[in-house]
């Protein structure tokens, strides 16, 4: 099914002055879109700086516009409604021109009509960044105030920038952006990702000027090491005020980056937005879009703080929000809920039911574990388990890890990354290196916040290859995880060997 996303022509209420050229501080010259007011009044401006291309805008066709292939091809959860000048996963200049915003569409070296020969999430970009932000403050339609705001890389490229701390940045909007290139994308839990990766690198690659060539990198560097340590913000250094989306939906991809962006970054005013919809209805949605604003004219408008610390949204299902509430931090107030690995594909909330057994794990099945709520309860965090794994092959084992929800015996879908609709409650994977005596292991599951009621199921899974299908139609495309060796491996539990789900509850109030 085709999501909806409606294109209308933007209005004549805005100016828009293309390929104007922003001058680096090695001479390189960077290019630039840019949206004012007809007003002739200096506004605070909004820039964003991405390597997809700032003219890679809908297109007028027989029948409506062209439009990004990924709006096609990934399902959505909501009517979108955009501009011809809104380019991929960035703000709509013409939603906000007229709320008294220019915004500042770059492209960054190398990419789209920028010059010079780019280097992406390096520290060289992220010069160019501040360079940009410090052009546009300068110019005389800006008042001198100038925020970042975007979607995934349009995100990513928004925190090393901020950590060099721009005079003129006042603040920043990562809307869903990982921090981390190798734990987040490329190797999550040491897990060699090969579906999107490979993907999206094919695709700057075609695109744009870059050095060096990150898949071929990716696929040099299986350990995490300097070099990838040097993709990485240090989020301690950003001092500017935030407002960071973190989606439950987006596991795959950027989800733990942004929780970690709020947990570690220095800013004192930062606040939280969470959802677990499409990351598109999400940003491009009128909630999405008037807390931004809200955010935005607090700090650049000096209007009177209007956000909570924290947007907490609680799902019952994938279409079914149970509650929003705000919170004064991430992850709240819960209490651990310990469920032993007993036999009989059991949890048990005490060490008792737990024998001595080993269970070996194959490629093609996955070990499975139950347990019922007495009791309505909430779980929110970032759930763990802790394995005693052995593996008789060579190498390294991945292990993959998955909490599902049952109502009334059927699976309970919410929605996952790239737009997959049956995505369980959250999941973790982790690379381990082949032992054959019994190894303990922790795993972390991705942030969630999920609502169960008395007799609804939860389900452990633990397997040697990626839980859901990968199909265009009804898995979890395109991400792909690199399977571990097809012996599979051994779970242990005994006394001596303790397995444990640890479940972050939150106490009823």
């Amino acid at each position: 099914m085709s999501p909806p996303v409606i294109v209308a022509p933007i209005g004549t209420d805005v100016r828009i002055q293309r390929d104007v050229e922003v001058p680096m501080r090695d001479g390189t010259l960077l290019r630039a879109n840019i949206y004012l007011p007809v007003s002739g009044t200096p506004v605070p401006a909004i820039l964003c700086a991405h390597p997809y291309g700032k003219d890679a805008l809908p297109r007028r066709a027989r029948r409506g516009y062209r439009i990004n292939p990924q709006f096609r091809i990934l399902r959505q959860t909501a009517p979108v409604h955009i501009s011809d000048e809104t380019s991929w996963e960035a703000p709509d200049p013409a939603w906000w021109v007229p709320q008294g915003y220019a915004v500042v569409n770059l492209d960054v070296r190398g990419a789209g009509r920028s010059d010079g020969v780019g280097s992406l999430m390096s520290d060289a970009e992220a010069e160019d960044v501040y360079d940009a932000i410090e052009w546009v403050a300068g110019q005389d339609w800006c008042d001198g105030g100038v925020a970042m705001l975007g979607v995934s890389y349009l995100a990513i490229s928004q925190y090393k920038a901020a950590a060099l701390r721009p005079p003129h940045l006042r603040a920043i909007v990562p809307w869903e952006g990982f921090t981390d290139a190798y734990r987040d994308f490329f190797y999550p839990g040491g897990v060699r990702e090969i579906g999107f990766s490979r993907l999206w690198t094919t695709l700057v690659r075609r695109a744009a000027r870059m050095t060096p060539d990150l898949g071929r990198e990716a696929a040099a560097r299986p350990d995490d090491d300097a070099w990838w340590r040097s993709l990485a913000p240090d989020l301690g250094r950003i001092e500017t005020p935030m407002l960071i989306c973190g989606s439950f939906s987006d596991a795959d991809l950027h989800s733990r980056g942004s929780f970690r962006a709020f947990g570690r970054a220095a800013s004192p005013d930062r606040h939280l937005f969470t959802h677990r919809t499409g990351k598109w209805a999400a940003f491009y949605g009128d909630e999405g879009k008037a807390v931004q604003r809200a955010f935005l004219d607090t700090h650049l408008k000096d209007a009177p703080p209007a956000l909570p610390r924290v947007r907490l949204e609680v799902r019952e299902r994938g279409d079914l929000v149970h509650a929003v509430r705000d919170e004064e931090r991430w992850p709240p107030a819960t209490r651990p809920l310990l469920l032993h690995l007993a036999d009989g594909g059991l949890l048990s909330s005490s060490p008792r039911g737990v024998g001595g057994s080993v269970s070996t794990v194959r490629r093609r099945r996955a070990a499975r574990f139950s347990w019922v709520f007495h009791g309505d309860t909430e779980v929110t965090g970032e759930a763990r388990v802790r394995l005693w794994v052995s593996a008789a092959t060579t190498g390294s084992v991945s292990i993959f890890v998955g909490l599902s929800k049952w109502s009334g015996g059927r699976f309970v879908a919410f929605e996952g990354s790239y737009g997959f609709g049956r995505d369980l409650v959250t999941t973790g994977l982790r690379r381990i290196e082949a032992h054959p005596a019994p190894t303990q292991v922790e795993i972390d599951f991705a942030p969630s916040a999920t609502f169960f009621r008395a007799g609804d199921e939860l389900r452990l899974y633990i397997a040697g290859r990626q839980l859901s299908p990968r199909n265009p139609l009804t898995g979890a495309f395109p991400a792909l995880y690199r399977a571990g060796g097809r012996a599979g491996f051994s779970l242990h539990s005994d006394p001596a060997h303790p397995q444990v789900l640890e479940l972050p509850v939150v106490e009823p109030r």
